[in-house]
């Protein structure tokens, strides 16, 4: 079995990341925390996010030939994304008034355009999101105009719709303007704050967008980015990644609390250009933030609240999360074992319409001190996201990119719902993969796999057994073989999918 064969586990969060896409709109069932009006680190933004950046890693180190699997989950998320639901906080959050931007109010008006100014938070997902499909799909359904379009209207609100469209072009080019006005220190989250976390995935977009087009944005922006930071360091003065520069004082903010969040997001993200650099400092970062639990599994403990004017901020933190992304990424294989451990045994594993999540719990540990307490953001994705992952698996796809000859190679380019796939890549020129129909789904229980018919002659095999010849636009079965497992349609094949996974091959005759 290739190393590449996906478990049980990571097929359930693949699945459950496909649920959460085709609820219904405005339907966010399950992806609620404790944090309102959707300000924190744990709203639907970041969910739909790192979802496809899930996806997209997946796709690529572990199921490169399944594109037919990914494209229309993350283009469904793509599409939640743009949703109001998602975005309408920048209405209020754009105008100030928080502690660290309530002398800006007076200059600061109402802004309904999320992407506008500031911002990034937002507007970087959305960018790399529609690059990463464009990118991993050989597509340019984001480049058409008006492929993001932000739209919101109201007929108790009065007024005309509010409309501002996008593409992945005007996009990119409006956030790096914004970066190139700023020194390229960096796009401000809410007002007046430039958070290094928030600006890696407009690196990584620059980067998706340098290998669609050919350009070299992102290593201008990566090269102004490290002049600017100099000024502050990357790090604070015990080591710690700063969280964030006052824009307009040019102060900047440590990680004075010791929250194992901003380190954990800021290096697991980091990473993808910045290796050398992550990898030195992650040894000594991590081991302050991991605890041995009372039961002998790893553990992170929840970051202390904060308080400002008095008040307690209610929010999710997803400390324990980011830590697993950040131990999968730079491949501490020890660490990443011993937190999927301690959720399997207390953050309540739970299977549904074939999908694995671990349910949000508000309760902070059990009779034993054993941590249960869990988010959205990392039951529902960053744990997935870390069990998908591969060892530098952002790096790679930063620094790795496929060949043009990958989009030429068979591949599975549609996969019914109720079929998994456990694996899918071509070794040789021989096309691998491991399909097997799903219970309880609906759908016809079959995959296409393309560039194969007209294109000479094939011989396909089912765990080493002969079942089928594909010559030319014909499907011939062995002798012995079901005369339904395969039929030619178009320049593919049409495979019905066994009930047990079993390896099929389709090797080209010389």
């Amino acid at each position: 079995m290739s190393a590449r064969t996906l478990t049980t586990e990571q097929l359930g969060h693949l699945r459950h990341f496909d649920n959460l896409s085709r609820q219904l709109p405005n339907d966010w069932s399950l992806m609620q925390g404790k944090g309102t009006n959707q300000e924190d680190f744990g709203g639907y933004r970041f969910q739909l996010a790192y979802m496809v950046y899930a996806l997209a890693l997946t796709h690529r180190h572990r199921l490169p030939a399944a594109p037919g699997l990914f494209q229309p989950t993350i283009q469904r998320l793509n599409d939640k994304i743009l949703h109001p639901e998602v975005w309408m906080y920048w209405r209020d959050v754009s105008r100030g008034g928080n502690v660290f931007n309530a002398h800006l109010t007076d200059s600061l008006s109402e802004q309904w355009d999320p992407v506008a100014r500031d911002n990034i938070m937002y507007s970087a997902y959305v960018q790399s999101m529609a690059l990463f499909h464009d990118y991993l799909f050989d597509s340019d359904r984001y480049a058409a105009e008006g492929s993001l379009t932000f739209q919101y209207w109201s007929f108790f609100w009065g007024g005309e719709e509010k409309r501002f469209a996008y593409d992945r072009e005007s996009l990119n080019e409006h956030i790096y303007w914004q970066m190139v006005r700023n020194g390229y220190l960096g796009v401000a989250c809410e007002p007046n704050c430039v958070f290094q976390i928030c600006n890696q995935p407009a690196i990584l977009g620059f980067r998706l967008h340098d290998l669609i087009t050919g350009g070299a944005r992102a290593d201008e922006v990566v090269a102004g980015y490290e002049q600017a930071w100099a000024d502050f360091g990357r790090l604070d003065e015990t080591g710690h990644y700063n969280m964030f520069v006052l824009e307009d004082a040019k102060e900047v903010q440590p990680n004075a609390r010791l929250a194992a969040w901003i380190d954990a997001w800021c290096g697991a993200l980091m990473n993808m250009w910045n290796r050398e650099f992550v990898h030195t400092n992650y040894p000594r970062q991590i081991q302050q933030f991991l605890s041995e639990s009372p039961d002998g599994t790893l553990s992170v403990a929840p970051s202390p609240p904060q308080e400002f004017m008095g008040q307690t901020v209610v929010s999710d933190t997803c400390d324990f999360g980011w830590v697993a992304a950040w131990a999968s990424e730079v491949g501490d294989e020890g660490t990443l074992r011993g937190l999927l451990e301690h959720v399997d045994r207390f953050m309540n594993p739970t299977w549904r319409d074939g999908g694995l999540y671990y349910p949000r719990n508000d309760t902070p540990t059990d009779e034993r001190g054993n941590r249960t307490e869990i988010e959205p953001m990392s039951g529902n994705v960053l744990l997935g996201y870390a069990r998908l992952n591969v060892p530098d698996g952002l790096w790679g796809l930063y620094n790795q990119p496929w060949e043009r000859t990958h989009f030429e190679e068979p591949a599975l380019t549609s996969v019914d719902r109720n079929v998994e796939v456990s694996q899918a890549e071509v070794v040789d020129g021989v096309l691998h993969t491991r399909p097997r129909r799903a219970p309880g789904l609906p759908g016809d229980g079959t995959v296409t796999i393309s560039r194969v018919a007209g294109r000479g002659r094939w011989t396909v095999n089912a765990d080493g057994r002969p079942i089928a010849v594909i010559d030319g636009t014909a499907a011939v079965p062995e002798p012995g073989s079901p005369t339904d497992v395969l039929r030619v349609h178009g320049d593919g094949v049409v495979l019905r999918c066994p009930d047990n996974a079993q390896l099929f091959t389709f090797r080209k005759n010389q």
